[in-house]
């Protein structure tokens, strides 16, 4: 039975990555389990300065999800270089995924033109849900000319893959995936979270100090899956899918929408072995399914 997959010349003994901002730098899990079984993880969303974050409340409980407004807290790039990638290594023997966000396309590419130098980066994911401080604050991600600059940017300053993480909340989220491919991204990481807020009726106020913050969760699984299944059908680069990814059964439907890897969030903050049960389980919900090898079934299910 086969479960590695490939991402763009990345080999992952399985399809299985926790997504970034659910498993820090690695270390918080590598106590609960050999985080190594892991295909890969995606760090921490990572700036060219550190960051503090948002104000307290951040997270509001959600019916089958939860609501995030972390707000990028962490080191900068330069700490997670010196410090987070050595401590990596020590425990961690598979290459990484590097997360980066940035407030504008200069960030961006200082980030990743870093991040690329280092030996234990495999693949690097651009998350271009950050608001644009140029622009008004709107996301990199809301339109397809401005996902085109960064995805750009970016790869002329790389020699490793580069997978753009794309926002959900727009309204034609293949034709920014299909900007991105033309720009030259290898891949297209989706979903990111949905915008969501909660009030707290006795305060009757927003749960949230911010407001409003991403909603992520089992809640949001068939949105991702057809917003897979869409891009999958419209490009010609790897998918990895995510978005209310809890079971491996919907490892299986992900990648039969199309996904070559999936990644997986909410559920680590939930369950914290969640991704280690998952792998587990695939072999079995493979043999019920008649499925000897996971690549068969990568966007099987547009050929009905």
């Amino acid at each position: 039975m086969n479960l590695s997959v490939n991402l763009c010349g990345l080999k992952l003994d399985n399809p299985i990555i926790p997504a970034s901002g659910t498993f820090g730098y690695g270390n918080e899990f590598k106590d609960f389990y050999d985080i190594n079984i892991l295909g890969s993880f995606a760090f921490k969303g990572t700036t060219k300065e550190p960051r503090s974050g948002n104000p307290t409340p951040r997270i509001a409980e959600c019916t089958n999800g939860l609501i995030n407004s972390v707000g990028l807290q962490n080191p900068g790039i330069e700490s997670v270089i010196k410090h987070e990638l050595p401590l990596l290594r020590t425990f961690f023997h598979k290459p990484v995924i590097a997360n980066i966000s940035g407030f504008s396309i200069d960030e961006f590419i200082y980030c990743c033109e870093k991040v690329d130098k280092e030996p234990q980066v495999g693949l690097i994911e651009v998350n271009i849900s950050c608001p644009n401080v140029k622009y008004g604050g709107m996301s990199f991600g809301t339109t397809a000319d401005s996902a085109a600059q960064v995805t750009q940017a970016v790869k002329s300053v790389t020699t490793k893959p580069v997978f753009i993480k794309l926002s959900p909340n727009v309204t034609d989220i293949v034709a920014i995936a299909k900007a991105c491919e033309n720009a030259g991204a290898d891949g297209i990481c989706l979903i990111n979270t949905l915008f969501g807020m909660r009030i707290d009726l006795n305060r009757r106020q927003p749960v949230i100090a911010n407001k409003m913050g991403g909603f992520s969760g089992p809640a949001i699984f068939p949105i991702a899956l057809r917003m897979v299944y869409q891009v999958s059908q419209a490009c010609n680069i790897p998918i990895i899918g995510c978005g209310g990814i809890s079971s491996a059964h919907d490892v299986i439907e992900m990648m039969m929408a199309g996904a070559t890897a999936v990644q997986i969030g909410a559920m680590n903050l939930k369950n914290p072995y969640i991704c280690k049960e998952i792998i587990e389980q695939l072999p079995e919900v493979m043999e019920k399914f008649g499925i000897e090898n996971l690549n068969d079934i990568i966007g099987i299910a547009h050929q009905h």
